[in-house]
Formats: C-alpha cells, structure tokens, sequence
C-alpha cells in the first residue's frame, strides 16, 4: 500500500514507520506543526510536535530512507484542539485533548487529505491492534502490551477511518523492545523520553494556562445542601475529586475532608462533599461513535467493560442506547457493577467488549451512588 507514517519526533512512531517499510509499504513521512509559536523547545518528557521534534523526525525519516514533509495543521489544531479545551473547560467539563487531537487532527484531517494524495492509509506509532470479525470487519483492539496500551484514546476512530489505519506496533510485547529496535536501527531518539502534559502548555500549569485563555471571576464554593462554605476565583481551576486547594472557611460537620463533587459554570460555582459522593452509579452521553460495527440491538443493554481514562483500570458495565428524556436526543447510558470513582463531564468513556473498542461517548451527566442526604 501507499502509506502516510505519522512522525511525532519520538521512538515509537520512528519505528512504526521504519516497520511499515520492512512490510513491503511505499512509505512517506510527515510531521504535524501543531503550535502557532514556532519557537517552541521541548523540556525534557513536557510537550511534543516542536522543532526538535521535527529534526528528530527527519533524522528517523533519512535513516529509514523515505520521503520527509512537515505540513502545517496549526490553524485546525487551534480551532479543534485548543479552542476546543478552553471552552470546555469554560462550561465547567474536563476535556480529553489527546483524545480530540486523535479525533479531529490525525484520524480526520491528516486522513482526509492523505486520501486525497491517493494514500491508502495512515501508519502511527499507537500501541493498538486492527484485528477482523466474522464477516472481515476491521476491529481496534487493544495492544498485547496493556500497561502501554493506547486504545482509550484511539476509540473516537469510526468504521471507515480504521479501513485506513495501520498500528505497526499493536503486538509488541514492551516499549523496551521497541526502543532496543529503534537502537539497532540507529536511531537518535531510541532513548527519547516519552512525552506527558498536554503539549501545548509544556511548563504543566494547566490552571495558570487556564486563567489567562479562560479568566478569573470570584464565585462560591458550596456543600451539597446548597450551604456557601467558601469562596473560589475561577471555576476553572477545580476539577471534579481535587481535594487540596479548596480554602474552605467552614469545616464539614464530621470533620472529615471535601471533595470537589461539581463545577456549575453557569452560576460560578464548585460544590463540593464527602469523598464517598465522588462514586457515580450511572454516566450518559450523547456525542458518541462506533469503532467499527455497532452492536447489535444496542437499544437493550449489553454487558461490556468501561474505561474513563487513559490508564484506568476497565470496569465491568452494562449499557444500552436510549433516548434522552429531555432533549429527546440518541444517548449512551452506561451502569458499572461497581461505582467509578471522580468522574466528571467532559471526560471520554470507552467501551470495550473484551479486548475490542466497542466505541466511545463524551460524558455530558452523570448520577451519583450517594444521593444527598443519604449516609455513608
């Protein structure tokens, strides 16, 4: 096939890409320039796509002995990515930007126009697996390796962007073998740190970020009753389960700590509870997509497992998509068999039916296991 390697700058998408040529693929390599400062540095593991990153990639790209492009994507990334996490923030919901960027930057956008360059299909370093049903339906599945496993944040992929897909690295069984590949290759980046933090705000101060793109305005901070035992300024700063920060002026009457239980950006509020108030008994969305085939008769509930971050443990669950009862809207319901624990809208909920991604949903409500009033 006619291959586009997505080149990050790191070790795995070097090797993907050096792997998808030993497979016999016409290869070509290119790296996303996402940031609209093009004098980004990385600092050590913070941030990613700057313009070491770049020369890394191009470096990886001679080595193997293909094709290198950088394409700006800065101005879609703003609009869909950043724009996209302020204002999410900005209506009190904690977004997933890696998961966006999945979605609307490499899996639409640089797909779109890989296809229209007459590419079959876009190659990454995720560690995820594209695996056939029954009738030769393509299926994402996890990787072999779980602890490296990056399925949660591929589950925004549709049917058709998978038919275009490739994840050379799906069946390694640890990043350490890949990074002795990337060594005996050659490569200069086989001992580059992974990348963490969200890279567009390389220094880690999401709420100093936050403050200056979203601002700060003085609100309350209230227990579950409705009682003000504080006082905040800026909502966005808080996210559901933080515990410290809070300067709370009133002590709960058990003496026991808070938790920030809800952000109510409407009225400028946190409220705030007992740490056993954080487990939700039911979450719902109804911006949601398949990772291939629907299920069958998805209207009835389903037993499946459900995974609300990148490295949380899956939990079993069952559910079904219903109508919303008020705006009237198709909507995921999902009810684990235990209570997930801090969750808070905005975040991705990824359903899997054993190593396969079933699909995914943006959780817009959620139902607490600890209705107010009620004892521990």
């Amino acid at each position: 096939m006619k291959v586009l390697a997505a080149m990050s700058g790191g070790v795995d998408s070097a090797v993907a890409a050096a792997r998808a040529v030993d497979a016999g693929h016409d290869v070509v390599g290119v790296h996303l320039a996402l940031s609209r400062m093009p004098g980004t540095l990385r600092t050590g593991s913070r941030g990613c796509c700057t313009i070491e990153d770049s020369m890394d990639a191009q470096r990886a790209a001679n080595m193997i002995g293909i094709p290198y492009y950088v394409w700006d994507f800065s101005e879609r990334f703003k609009e869909d990515v950043v724009d996209d996490f302020i204002a999410e923030y900005a209506a009190g919901r904690t977004p997933n930007p890696c998961l966006r960027c999945n979605e609307k930057i490499k899996f639409a956008a640089l797909l779109e126009k890989a296809l229209d360059l007459g590419f079959d299909a876009v190659c990454t370093g995720h560690y995820a697996s594209i695996d056939y049903d029954a009738d030769g339906n393509r299926e994402l599945h996890r990787a072999s390796a779980w602890a490296k496993d990056q399925s949660y944040v591929l589950g925004v992929l549709t049917a058709e962007q998978l038919e275009h897909s490739l994840f050379p690295l799906g069946d390694t069984p640890s990043k350490d073998l890949v990074r002795e590949e990337a060594a005996q290759r050659g490569f200069t980046v086989a001992s580059k740190p992974d990348s963490h933090d969200i890279c567009f705000i390389p220094d880690g101060d999401t709420r100093g970020w936050l403050a200056e793109h979203v601002g700060s305005a003085t609100g309350e901070i209230r227990d579950r009753e409705g009682n003000i035992v504080g006082s905040h300024e800026g909502a966005h700063a808080y996210t559901v389960g933080q515990r410290r920060g809070l300067n709370l002026g009133v002590p709960a009457p058990d003496g026991r700590p808070r938790f920030v239980l809800e952000v109510k950006p409407r009225s400028n509020q946190v409220i705030v509870g007992p740490k056993e108030a954080l487990a939700i008994a039911e979450i719902a969305g109804t911006r949601y997509s398949w990772a291939g085939q629907p299920p069958q008769h998805s209207e009835e509930e389903f037993a499946c497992h459900v995974q609300i971050r990148a490295h949380a443990d899956p939990v079993p669950a069952t559910a079904s998509l219903t109508q919303n009862d008020e705006t009237g809207e198709p909507e995921v319901v999902v009810r684990p068999h235990t209570p997930l624990d801090g969750v808070a809208p905005g975040q991705s909920a990824v359903l899997y039916v054993g190593t396969r991604v079933l699909g995914q949903f943006t959780i817009d409500r959620t139902v607490s296991a600890v209705p107010v009033g009620a004892s521990a």
